[in-house]
C-alpha cells in the first residue's frame, strides 16, 4: 500500500548490511546536495538505532563539513545538562564532536521549554532543510510524536510533548535508563510536518522490535496511532530495514 512513488523500501538480509548501505545513502545525498548547494542543512536522529549507519556516515569520503549546518529532532526536558542519554550529548559523542569543521545546532530546553521551542523553531526556518536522518520507534513515532500527540497538520515546527509509556520503555529497552521511572515525562521536538518538509528523508529501522511499527508503515492506514505511515506520502524517502523489523 504505497502512497507515492518516491517512498522506497531498502531491505537488507541483516543489519550490518542495512548500517553500510543507509550510511552509504547518507554520505551520497549530503554530496550531491553540496554539488547543488553552498551550505546543506541536515537533521539527525538520536538512537541507538543509528550508531552503526552514523559510523558508517563517518568514514565516508568526500563531504565537505564545513558547508553543513547539523540538527537533532528531538531532546529530553529535565536532565541535567551532561546526563550521557541527553540526546545532544549522545549526537555529539557520536557524530558532531567528531567533525569540529561542521556547525551543530542543538536544542538546549533550560529553564523554559516553549522559549526553547521558538528559538529552534527560528533556527529551521531560515532555510530548508536538505536531509532528515530518522528512525521509527516501537509505537510508530517520528522524532518524539507519539500517536497521542502527533498531528500531521501541526500548525508548528518545534513543540513540548508528554510521552507516552510505551516511548518511554523502549528508552529502558534500548538501555538508555534503568527504569521507567528514570525515563524524564515531557520532551521537546520537532513537529511530523517540519520532518516532512525535509528534501530528502532518510529511515533506519533494524531490528525485531520495531517489525511491527514497519509493518503498519509501509501496509497500515495512514493515521497518526502510527505516525511513521505518513512516510509514504513524502516525496523522496528511503526506509531502509533489515529482516527481523521487515521479515516479509
Amino acid at each position: 500500500m504505497v502512497e507515492h512513488p518516491g517512498f522506497v523500501v531498502d531491505r537488507s538480509p541483516d543489519r550490518t548490511t542495512l548500517e553500510r548501505r543507509s550510511g552509504e545513502a547518507i554520505g551520497e545525498a549530503l554530496r550531491e546536495a553540496l554539488d547543488r548547494r553552498e551550505k546543506v542543512r541536515v537533521v539527525f536522529a538520536s538512537a541507538a538505532s543509528q550508531s552503526g549507519t552514523l559510523a558508517v556516515l563517518l568514514a565516508s569520503e568526500g563531504i565537505d563539513w564545513s558547508r553543513v549546518e547539523a540538527f537533532h529532532m528531538d531532546e529530553y526536558i529535565g536532565l541535567p545538562a551532561g546526563h550521557d542519554s541527553g540526546f545532544g550529548n549522545w549526537l555529539n559523542d557520536r557524530l558532531f564532536a567528531r567533525l569540529p569543521q561542521m556547525t551543530a545546532r542543538l536544542i538546549v530546553p533550560g529553564p523554559d521549554a516553549e522559549a526553547e521551542t521558538e528559538r529552534y523553531a527560528q533556527l529551521l526556518a531560515e532555510a530548508p532543510i536538505d536531509l532528515v536522518c530518522l528512525g521509527i520507534g516501537v509505537n510508530g513515532h517520528i522524532a518524539f510524536n507519539d500517536p497521542p500527540v502527533a498531528d500531521f497538520n501541526d500548525p508548528k515546527r518545534v513543540k513540548v510533548v508528554e510521552l507516552d509509556l510505551v516511548c518511554r520503555q523502549q528508552q529502558v529497552d534500548d538501555g538508555a535508563f534503568a527504569t521507567v521511572a528514570d525515563v524524564p515525562t515531557h520532551a521537546i521536538t520537532l513537529t511530523v510536518p517540519q520532518l516532512m518538509e525535509g528534501k530528502r528523508l532518510i529511515c533506519v529501522v533494524p531490528g525485531a522490535a520495531k517489525a511491527d511499527a514497519v509493518y503498519r508503515t509501509i501496509h497500515g492506514p495512514i493515521e497518526t496511532a502510527c505516525p511513521s505511515s505518513i512516510l509514504r506520502r513524502h516525496a523522496d524517502c528511503r526506509l531502509f530495514v533489515d529482516r527481523e523489523s521487515c521479515p516479509q
